[in-house]
């Protein structure tokens, strides 16, 4: 693996990257709350449409349509994430893993993530560590044993700070 960071103009989701996301999302058809106090998602965890609608309980997709809107959302999501990050450069697996983290929790909490904080100081180290701070849901500690609440809150997080910790 290349040492070098590449400025993050130069980068995008990687292709593995995009369906790890959509594998840790799930496919549902049909509108769900995935966890206490969320809002309603669909396909793969889309919560909004295109075009900027929010997605109701009763709303359905087809696999095919839920890809194109995961797309769609995601593309919108790194145009942002990378416009919050003026002249910094990451390692690919840190890009992937902060996107999938901003598919998660949306661009405006990256905005104001001790991730981003710390990537713009140039604390790569400390940005992958910050990571694992986000392991609540709804006020609830996923990350306590045994939680069958929100499993995969943590998970996901354990598996993101794996691979920024990997990249260092």
């Amino acid at each position: 693996m290349s040492r070098a960071r590449i400025g993050i103009a130069g980068l995008a989701l990687s292709a593995a990257a995009f369906v790890g996301i959509v594998t840790s999302e799930g496919y549902t058809e049909r509108a769900v709350i995935p966890t206490k106090n969320d809002r309603p998602t669909v396909g793969h965890g889309s919560t909004f449409y295109e075009n900027g609608a929010a997605v109701k309980m009763g709303d359905k997709i087809t696999p095919t349509r839920a890809i194109i809107l995961a797309s769609a959302h995601l593309s919108k999501e790194e145009s942002a994430f990378r416009a919050s990050l003026p002249g910094v450069a990451l390692h690919q697996a840190e890009y992937d893993a902060y996107i999938d983290w901003t598919y998660q929790y949306g661009v405006g909490a990256w905005r104001s993530s001790s991730m981003r904080r710390e990537v713009m100081a140039g604390n790569y180290v400390a940005a992958c560590r910050a990571l694992l701070r986000y392991k609540f849901a709804a006020g609830y500690d996923c990350s306590t044993p045994g939680n069958s609440r929100c499993p995969g809150v943590w998970t996901r997080q354990l598996e993101r700070h794996k691979k920024c910790m990997e990249a260092q």
